[in-house]
């Protein structure tokens, strides 16, 4: 998928780009809405609101992408590559597009960022995201720890 292709891999026609240095804050509150609408993190997320948080430098650094559609910004995607691995350190959708297909749009530009750049993809995952991962072709390669407890690492 390159960069500004539409995708048929969600039910309403979504795209990729680049996000812009004046979105970090839309972007954010993007962020904010989407972990807030999982129960289970609401009260971390209130406990350390400093969690919320899009690095101007990753913008700046080309490893934010949104997924866009005719009605705007859908989501986005935080992914960094290195030098030995490619990290999707965060997706976050609108919660009203969940179960759309944009995460997955999501995660195959990620994928193919990796691939293009001849690496794995690797992401920490909750525990609970773990079934949409492994629909998506990640294996837990192990368990891990985060602020906000255990959590899954996945690669593909």
């Amino acid at each position: 998928m390159r960069l500004g292709d539409t995708s048929r891999l969600a039910d309403l026609p979504v795209w990729t780009r680049l996000a812009r240095p004046n979105e970090r804050l839309d972007l954010e509150e993007l962020q904010h809405r989407a972990s807030r609408a999982l129960p289970d993190y609401r009260d971390q997320l209130d406990a350390n609101p400093e969690a919320i948080d899009l690095p101007p430098e990753r913008i700046e650094q080309g490893q934010v992408v949104v997924a866009e559609s005719v009605e705007g910004v859908a989501g986005f995607a935080v992914i960094v590559i290195g030098p030995y691995e490619a990290e999707l350190e965060g997706i976050f959708v609108e919660p009203g597009l969940w179960r759309r297909g944009v995460g997955s749009v999501l995660v195959e530009k990620a994928a193919h960022d990796a691939r293009c750049a001849g690496l794995s993809l690797t992401v920490i995952a909750a525990p609970a995201a773990r079934e949409f991962y492994e629909k998506r072709g990640f294996s837990v390669e192990g368990e891990t720890e985060t602020r906000f407890g255990p959590a899954l690492r996945m690669s593909r």
